[in-house]
């Protein structure tokens, strides 16, 4: 899977979010949203190239990702 493309996927996904004033909501439903929609192969895939990924996310979407990275480990 292209990192690229999913980071526009992404970010896609955070602009519908950063429409909400609280920050912290919009975050975690970014993380929700991945969580629910994006099927687990995309999901490690930007994991596991998160700081390669970290300049083409937006900060809000970046830190849902790395919500999910710490749920995931948690599991």
């Amino acid at each position: 899977m292209d990192i690229h493309h999913l980071s526009k996927m992404a970010n896609q996904i955070g602009s519908f979010f950063e429409a909400y004033p609280d920050r912290e909501f919009a975050v975690n439903e970014i993380a929700g949203h991945l969580r629910k929609f994006w099927e687990p192969r995309m999901r490690e895939t930007m994991l596991r190239h998160l700081d390669a990924a970290k300049a083409d996310l937006h900060p809000t979407v970046y830190e849902a990702f790395l919500r999910l990275q710490t749920a995931e480990a948690a599991h």
